[in-house]
């Protein structure tokens, strides 16, 4: 018990500052968050461009020709009339939900912003811009364990 009553700093829980190993997976994880939500969005602007070619191109086709969709991993056939109001809603959807994954990645870029304000975290390619000297001392102090999270490096 009073090894318990000891250590009660650093077994309070959520209110512990987390060690540095700690705030720089947090750190990755949030950026990892972030990178994938931009490989989504890129994602769908290349099937809004795909949905956009051939939109033009069916508008210049008569509407009575049979056209093939592919739906649900089932190639179906259908006419050109039918097809396009469909092809177009579906543009308007992906539309929107490029327009939610944008905002999201504000969201988490000012997540991550004020991450890296709380607990003072300098990315590599910074370090190189102000000097290799400052490297070595953030280094140390990320391996160090003896002063808190301060001045992490993350690369």
């Amino acid at each position: 018990m009073a090894a318990n009553s000891s250590g009660g700093k650093s077994g309070g829980g959520k209110q512990a500052t987390p060690s540095p190993e700690q705030v720089v997976a947090t750190f990755q994880r949030m950026r990892q968050e972030q990178r994938s939500m931009a490989s989504k969005a890129a994602e769908l602007e290349m099937e809004i461009n795909e949905h956009s070619l051939v939109i033009d191109t069916l508008k210049e086709v008569d509407p009575s020709r049979k056209c093939y969709r592919l739906v649900g991993g089932v190639l179906v056939e259908r006419t050109v009339k039918e097809v396009l109001p469909a092809l177009e809603n579906n543009k308007e959807q992906i539309s929107k939900i490029i327009e939610s994954l944008n905002t999201q990645m504000q969201a988490k870029g000012r997540e991550l912003t004020e991450y890296r304000e709380r607990y003072n975290i300098r990315l590599v390619s910074e370090d190189d811009k102000q000097g290799k000297g400052n490297t070595s001392q953030a280094k140390e102090s990320e391996g160090g364990g003896s002063k808190s999270g301060a001045g992490v490096l993350v690369s």
